[in-house]
C-alpha cells in the first residue's frame, strides 16, 4: 500500500516527505537518498511488510530534487549541513525523539552532518547511522582517497549542466540494475546547482566543513553500520577500512557479493535482512552500552 506523502514549507523550500504510519515505540527508520534521485529509490524498504509494520519509516526528496522544489538559497540549502538542517527541521516538526538513518551515497554523507548536529541535542537521539556508497570524507586528499573517479559516471557527478545523455548514463549507473523510467526522470528534474554547489562545498573546501572521519571515530555512543556491495564502482572501500571507527557495526565494514552502488535496490531482500538485523541491535546498545528499549 503506498504511504501517506504530505508537503512541509520550510526555509530550504517546500519538501516532500512520505512516512508510513502509525509510530511505534520503537525510533524512527530516516532514509536518505543520494545525488539526482529522491525518496522513491526506497521503495522495496517502505514495502517490506516485516520493516514498514514494525517501525515508523520516514523519507523526504531533497531540495532540488524529486517532488520537492528548488531551494530559494541554493548556497545555504545545497550543502550537506543545510541537508542535515533540512532533515533536523523535519524531525522536529514531526516530534520524533528518537532515530536511525539510513543515507545512500549523498544520504549517507548528510547521515553523518546530522550525526553532528545530533551530538548532543535536547530532545532527538540518534540510535544508529546505517551508510551505503559513502566515504566519509572532507577536502580534496580525503574525497581523491575516499572515491574512485575511473568511472565516467562521477566526472559529471558535480556538474550544474547535463546532456540528456548524461542524465541518462547518471541514473543508469547509479542505481544499478534494475533500471526504471523514473530514475532517468529524477536525474534531469535534479536543480543543476545542487550538484555544483554540494560537491564544491564538501571537496573542494578544506577549512570550514565538519571532519565526517572525525565524527565517526569519535562518536562512539551510536552504532553506525557500513554496507557496500563488493563491486562497489564509486568508492575505495580498502579507503573505508582504514577508517577507525568509533562504534562500527559487527567490528567490520560489510562488502555484499555481486551487489554495487546501491545493494538496497540491486537485491532488496539480502539487505533488508542486514537491516532489519542491525535495527534491532540499535535497540540494545546506548550510551552506556545496556538495553535502552525500555
Amino acid at each position: 500500500m503506498p504511504n501517506p506523502s504530505f508537503t512541509l514549507d520550510t526555509e530550504h523550500g517546500l519538501i516532500s516527505i512520505t512516512c508510513s504510519a502509525p509510530k511505534t515505540s520503537k525510533p524512527t527508520l530516516l532514509l536518505i537518498h543520494g545525488n539526482s534521485s529522491s525518496s522513491e529509490i526506497f521503495q522495496h524498504i517502505q514495502n517490506n511488510e516485516s520493516i514498514s509494520s514494525s517501525w515508523h519509516i520516514l523519507t523526504f526528496d531533497l531540495p532540488g530534487h524529486g517532488a520537492s522544489s528548488n531551494a530559494p538559497d541554493p548556497e545555504r540549502s545545497y550543502t550537506m549541513r543545510g541537508y542535515a538542517s533540512l532533515a533536523l527541521t523535519i524531525l522536529t516538526h514531526l516530534e520524533i525523539r528518537k532515530v536511525v538513518v539510513l543515507g545512500w551515497s549523498l544520504g549517507g554523507h548528510i547521515g553523518i552532518e546530522l550525526l553532528h548536529l545530533l551530538r548532543p541535542h535536547p530532545t532527538i537521539q540518534m540510535k544508529g547511522l546505517m551508510i551505503t556508497g559513502t566515504p566519509p570524507a572532507l577536502g580534496k586528499e580525503q574525497t581523491s582517497r575516499g572515491f574512485s573517479f575511473q568511472d565516467p559516471h562521477l566526472s559529471f557527478a558535480a556538474r550544474r549542466d547535463w546532456t540528456l545523455e548524461e542524465a541518462q548514463t547518471f541514473a543508469r549507473t547509479g542505481a544499478g540494475a534494475p533500471f526504471e523510467p523514473w530514475m532517468e526522470k529524477c536525474a534531469v528534474r535534479t536543480h543543476g546547482r545542487a550538484r555544483s554547489i554540494m560537491w564544491a562545498d564538501f571537496a573542494d573546501r578544506e577549512a570550514g566543513g565538519v571532519d565526517q572521519v572525525a565524527v565517526v571515530e569519535q562518536h562512539k555512543d551510536v552504532l553506525i553500520a557500513v554496507v557496500n556491495g563488493a563491486d562497489e564502482p564509486f568508492v575505495n572501500l580498502d579507503y573505508l577500512d582504514e577508517i577507525k571507527w568509533g562504534n562500527l557495526w559487527k567490528g567490520e565494514c560489510l562488502r555484499l557479493k555481486g551487489l554495487k552502488h546501491a545493494p538496497f535496490w540491486e537485491e532488496p531482500e539480502t539487505f533488508e535482512k542486514i537491516l532489519q538485523e542491525f535495527l534491532e541491535d540499535c535497540l540494545k546498545v546506548g550510551s552506556t552500552g545496556v538495553d535502552l528499549q525500555n
